[in-house]
């Protein structure tokens, strides 16, 4: 049975007129979504056959001028070919995909139902688990409390976790250290400042003194960007507001019973309170920080070292997912994909206008923001190092930090590269670069001094 064939889900046709997955309006669209997908595997096949051509020919050929000679001479074809006679570039293209033996192929993936887990959703039911030889069970799970404790228990093998929690975790903030690793960023940009459909005359933060706002952890881009965002606006997320951590699913309705006045949340629980006419959308934080990290995909320091083959493999199928996600083409594909009741359980519509971002407000207009989310996989470094003077700005770390150290520990850029080459992608060639938030440069090389200029902080 396929992944999607669930008949008791509301959005599937069982009856003729539809196509035989139920997602489609005919048979015809359904192939060609089909058609759509296996080009993708089959382009990432392309990818794994280039990367093995290349390095037997680099070996056989160590001068690249005699390559050239070689192949001007015989022709590209006639050369693939000879090749293939003494070397099987196919069984080695096949088992560079699958890589080393597996010590375990059958896994649990935690993740929250909110759109930054497309890629460990998307991975399940377009193969690229199966291609790596995993049989993986993505689990829906409430919060992110949850998320961790069951990591922790190791009743999940990885799973979709903020980018600050496996910092947290291996620091010992809200929990016991345990060295947690991060080996791939699951989406960047992807959240909003929402507050309730009451306030929509209110846009100047300097109006909020005493509103009370929600995000989804303590230990959450959520957190950082919205108590930046206060203030850099003079308003003090300590004292001059209340933010409480609320689970996602929870975030619309309690904006509807008036509990709160808005949230920094992740999506679709923005687009989901336009939707349901009860808030609008006030800021994209891609307008605080363009390109900032937000989910993750994490596993424990034991698991990537216990089992590297399976961790090898799980995260060449995050990557190839993410890749997969990146493209705007696929947008509307994935947001059907993801809408049923055991992935995000949404209207494909809230989906898809995050996705695409051509999305209405909750103000009457209508906003085309294409880089409203994206999908990159690359863990910089310096992510991790703003993220811990964040945590040390706001109390949740004291003391001297080392944060080039901690941030290569966790951030596992090095091991980010290696897979992205392998996969055919092409990686950054640094794991730090700098970037600017709210017009504010940070120099990853200089935490202290960017802590210390700010006014507002809790050690003030």
């Amino acid at each position: 049975m396929s992944t999607f064939d669930n008949p008791f889900d509301p959005n599937r046709r069982l009856h003729a007129g539809g196509c035989s997955c139920g997602r489609h309006l005919s048979e015809a669209e359904h192939q060609a979504a089909q058609l759509r997908i296996q080009s993708a595997i089959e382009s990432e096949q392309k990818r794994y056959e280039g990367v093995v051509a290349s390095a037997v020919m680099r070996a056989m050929f160590p001068q690249d001028a005699a390559r050239r000679a070689f192949l001007k001479s015989v022709g590209a074809a006639t050369a693939v070919a000879a090749v293939s006679q003494f070397f099987p570039l196919k069984t080695a293209t096949e088992a560079f995909a699958q890589g080393g033996p597996l010590e375990k192929k059958d896994l649990k993936v935690g993740f929250i139902p909110i759109t930054c887990a497309t890629p460990i959703i998307m991975a399940a039911p377009m193969g690229f688990y199966a291609k790596n030889g995993l049989n993986v069970e993505v689990i829906k799970t409430a919060g992110w409390a949850v998320i961790r404790d069951k990591t922790l228990n190791k009743e999940y093998d990885a799973a979709h976790m903020l980018s600050p929690m496996p910092l947290a975790i291996t620091m010992g903030a809200g929990s016991n250290p345990i060295p947690y690793t991060m080996p791939a960023v699951e989406n960047i940009n992807g959240q909003a400042i929402t507050l309730s459909i009451k306030h929509k005359d209110k846009r100047d933060p300097k109006s909020w003194k005493g509103f009370k706002f929600a995000v989804p952890f303590d230990y959450s881009m959520h957190n950082y960007l919205l108590r930046y965002y206060l203030a850099e606006h003079g308003l003090d997320p300590d004292t001059d507001v209340q933010i409480r951590a609320v689970p996602p699913p929870e975030m619309v309705a309690n904006l509807r019973a008036d509990n709160i006045d808005g949230y920094l949340g992740p999506d679709p629980m923005n687009q989901r309170a336009v939707y349901d006419g009860v808030g609008f959308i006030h800021i994209l934080t891609k307008d605080i920080w363009e390109g900032h990290p937000c989910c993750a995909f994490a596993a424990s320091k034991e698991f990537v070292t216990t089992m590297p083959n399976t961790y090898g493999a799980l995260l060449k199928s995050i990557i190839e997912a993410t890749a997969f996600a990146h493209k705007a083409e696929n947008r509307k594909e994935i947001a059907n994909a993801i809408a049923p009741a055991n992935y995000l359980n949404q209207p494909p519509i809230v989906l898809e206008q995050i996705l695409t971002g051509t999305f209405a407000d909750g103000l009457g207009n209508i906003v085309n923001q294409p880089n409203r989310v994206d999908f990159d996989p690359f863990p910089w470094q310096s992510f991790a190092v703003w993220i811990m003077t964040q945590m040390k700005r706001w109390g949740q770390i004291k003391g001297d930090i080392d944060y080039a150290g901690i941030a290569a520990q966790v951030y596992l850029a090095t091991d980010a590269i290696r897979l992205m080459k392998e996969a055919g992608l092409t990686p950054p060639t640094a794991t730090t670069k700098s970037f600017s938030v709210m017009g504010k440069n940070f120099d990853p090389a200089k935490p202290e001094d960017y802590l210390a200029s700010f006014k507002i902080r809790k050690a003030s």
